[in-house]
């Protein structure tokens, strides 16, 4: 069968158009499932495309609102207006590197101690891996109250305020306020990214604000952190290195973090 030269420029038009729509779709979804991703991740991801079509790629789906555009790479659409993006997508993320700092986060909690535990995934994965044992612990996160509800010894309260049902936790001034009230031993804090010079952040500023109170009101400030999470920018500022005593990590961190927590006086599990 013979084609004149506009049936197949339309072909051709055709094919691209389909390439270019399943590799958008692959990059929404690849965006989707990271929650926030560096342009190099985006690089790494499609090796095969130039910078310039990725960019273009970017700005289009921009446009569209099926990502947002961030200075140096992207965000999923509910990472940016929600908290940290939905719980129940984080929970399947990373689970093996987050069952490894759960196990040495829980090795840190001694019988009698008053303990606050931050909401999120790696959160709720130290709240499972918890020995049943004469605790007292705070929450404002629905994951790991259900957690702490497996245990007999275990005295849990959970603090009040608005629901975020992207995070399945509490906020606001009444949880600000519920625990600026208290002191604990220990928080075991969850947060988006890490940059060392500009410190721990995460998305929102109420759980910004929530956070800065637990490490003021806390003895020993305890952050759980996976890998990904170094050197990825947020929005809301937490706190700096030098203001936590532990991070506790899956030993993917790079020479850089370590020197920064040695310098800073920050013990790096």
């Amino acid at each position: 069968m013979l084609y004149h030269s506009e049936d197949t420029q339309m072909i051709e038009s055709g094919v691209c158009g389909m390439a270019m729509a399943e590799r958008r779709d692959s990059l929404v979804e690849f965006v989707n499932s990271e929650g926030s991703v560096t342009f190099a991740q985006i690089k790494r991801r499609f090796p095969d495309v130039s910078e310039m079509t990725l960019r273009t790629d970017l700005k289009a789906l921009d446009q569209q609102h099926q990502i947002i555009r961030v200075h140096g790479g992207a965000k999923s659409v509910g990472f940016a207006v929600g908290t940290d993006d939905l719980l129940a997508r984080r929970v399947g993320r990373r689970s093996a590197e987050k069952t490894d700092i759960a196990k040495k986060a829980a090795a840190l909690i001694a019988p009698g101690h008053t303990i606050f535990i931050d909401s999120g995934s790696s959160t709720t994965a130290l709240a499972a891996a918890i020995e049943d044992m004469e605790l007292l612990v705070f929450t404002n996160s629905l994951t790991v109250a259900s957690e702490l509800a497996k245990l007999e010894h275990v005295m849990a309260y959970l603090i009040g305020g608005r629901l975020n049902r992207y995070s399945m936790s509490t906020t606001g001034a009444r949880a600000i306020e519920a625990v600026r009230s208290k002191s604990f031993d220990q928080v075991f804090l969850g947060v988006t990214g890490c940059q060392r010079k500009e410190g721990f952040s995460c998305g929102s500023d109420d759980e910004a604000v929530f956070k800065q109170t637990l490490v003021e009101r806390s003895h020993e400030c305890v952050v759980l952190m996976d890998s990904s999470k170094e050197e990825r920018p947020s929005t809301f500022k937490i706190c700096d290195l030098r203001d936590v005593d532990v991070v506790v990590s899956d030993g993917g961190l790079s020479s850089e973090f370590s020197r920064a927590c040695e310098d800073r006086g920050v013990t790096l599990l």
